[in-house]
C-alpha cells in the first residue's frame, strides 16, 4: 500500500478498489488533510481502509488494520474498519421484543446475535452519494436496509459522512431514518495500532484513558450481567492513563473470561447532543495520540484479544493477539432486552444521529 504524498494539499480522490462476484464496483476514496494525514475509505462495508498519521518526527504510518485488496475482505469477516449495523455488539439469544412483537435474529456468536447478523452492514456495498473538498475533504456513503433484513423490522436508510474536519481530525457522522419502529446501533470497528501496523509490536504498551467511572461486567459470552459497576479499585479504571497490558494478569474474573478487555464503558450523561471527550490513546514510542470524542452513551474497549494469527493483513503482517485495539462508540450491548439501559429505539419521523471525532496529534 503506497504512502501518502506529503506535498498534496487537502483534496479528495476516488478510484476502483475491486469488484464483487456479481460485478458491482467497490470504490476507494482518499481524503487528504495536513502534513500527510490521509484517510482511505472503501464502499464495501463503508470501511476505513487506512489512516496515515505522522509521528513526533513527522514520519507517516498507517495506524489501522485492514486488507490489501477486496478479495481479502470478502474471504474472511473480521470487521476491520467496518461500519457495523444494524446493531453493533451483542443481542442475547438473538431475539428482542418491540411493541409486544418478538423478532428473531440469526445467531452468529453462539446463541447470540453479533454486529448485525450473518451479513450485516459490514458485508454490504454502499453507494457514494456525495463527495467534495469544500470546505473540507469529505465523502458520504449510503445504504438502504430492507424491512426484515437480518430479522430487523423496518426499512432503514443510513448515510455516513467521513470528513477531515481539521487538518488531522476525522469526523464521522451516521444518520438513519426508518419507516417502522426498529432498533439502531451503528459504530465503526477500526482496529488501531498507533505504532503503525507495518511496524513490529502490539498495543500492550499503549496508554489508554477512558472518561467513565462505570462499565458493564459480562458473561463469558460477552452479554452484560446486570447494572453498570464502578471501576474503582479494578483493572477497568482508566480514568487516569494506564498501559493496556499493565493489569491484564490481575486476578480479576472479568479480565480473565474475555482474555483482556472487551467491555462497554458507560459514559457520564448518556447520549449527548454534541460530541464530548470519551477516550485517549497514546503510543509512547512514536508519540502519536488519538482522542475519541462522541455523542454516544457508551464505548466498547476491545484489546484485540481474539486476533488469532490466521489472517494476513496489509504489509504482509499477521493479525495476532493484542496487535491492535478498538474503541467502538455505541449504545450498550443487549439494550433491546434491557429497558434500564439507554434506548436503541428509532421511530418513524425521528432521526438517529451518531457523531464521533477521531483527533490525531503527537506529544
Amino acid at each position: 500500500m503506497s504512502q501518502p504524498d506529503k506535498s498534496q494539499t487537502m483534496t479528495v480522490d476516488r478510484e476502483i478498489f475491486g469488484h464483487l462476484p456479481d460485478g458491482t464496483a467497490i470504490e476507494a476514496v482518499r481524503l487528504r488533510g495536513d502534513n500527510g494525514f490521509e484517510v482511505r475509505v472503501i464502499t464495501y462495508g463503508a470501511a476505513l481502509l487506512s489512516i496515515f498519521a505522522p509521528d513526533r518526527a513527522g514520519r507517516l504510518a498507517d495506524v489501522v488494520l485492514g486488507r490489501d485488496d477486496l478479495a481479502g475482505y470478502l474471504a474472511v469477516r473480521r470487521f476491520l474498519g467496518a461500519t457495523v449495523g444494524r446493531y453493533a455488539n451483542r443481542i442475547a439469544n438473538a431475539a428482542f421484543e418491540l411493541d409486544g412483537e418478538r423478532f428473531q435474529l440469526p445467531t452468529n456468536d453462539g446463541a447470540n446475535a453479533l454486529h448485525g447478523g450473518l451479513a450485516g452492514f459490514d458485508r454490504k456495498a454502499w453507494t457514494i452519494t456525495a463527495i467534495g473538498q469544500n470546505p473540507a475533504p469529505s465523502v458520504t456513503l449510503s445504504y438502504v436496509s430492507a424491512d426484515g433484513e437480518e430479522g430487523y423490522p423496518g426499512q432503514l436508510k443510513t448515510d455516513i459522512t467521513y470528513r477531515i474536519s481539521d487538518g488531522t481530525e476525522l469526523s464521522m457522522e451516521m444518520v438513519a431514518v426508518t419507516d417502522r419502529p426498529t432498533i439502531v446501533n451503528l459504530t465503526n470497528h477500526s482496529f488501531f495500532n498507533l505504532r503503525g501496523v507495518e511496524a513490529e509490536g502490539g498495543i500492550l504498551d499503549h496508554r489508554v484513558t477512558i472518561a467513565a467511572d462505570s462499565y458493564l461486567p459480562v458473561s463469558p459470552a460477552g452479554i452484560p450481567l446486570g447494572a453498570p459497576q464502578k471501576v474503582d479499585a479494578t483493572p477497568f479504571d482508566f480514568r487516569t492513563p494506564h498501559a493496556v497490558g499493565a493489569r491484564m494478569r490481575d486476578a480479576d474474573q472479568q479480565v480473565q473470561i474475555r482474555q483482556g478487555y472487551d467491555h462497554n464503558y458507560c459514559l457520564p450523561g448518556g447520549a449527548t447532543g454534541a460530541p464530548r471527550f470519551a477516550a485517549r490513546v497514546e503510543d509512547p514510542g512514536s508519540g502519536r495520540v488519538l482522542e475519541l470524542w462522541t455523542n454516544q452513551p457508551g464505548v466498547q474497549f476491545y484489546s484485540g484479544n481474539f486476533l488469532d494469527g490466521t489472517v494476513t493483513g496489509k504489509y504482509g503482517r499477521l493479525h495476532c493477539q493484542y496487535d491492535a485495539l478498538c474503541l467502538e462508540p455505541q449504545v450498550y450491548p443487549n439494550t433491546p432486552n434491557r429497558p434500564d439501559f439507554p434506548s436503541a429505539r428509532l421511530d418513524p419521523g425521528q432521526t438517529y444521529r451518531h457523531i464521533s471525532l477521531y483527533r490525531f496529534s503527537v506529544n
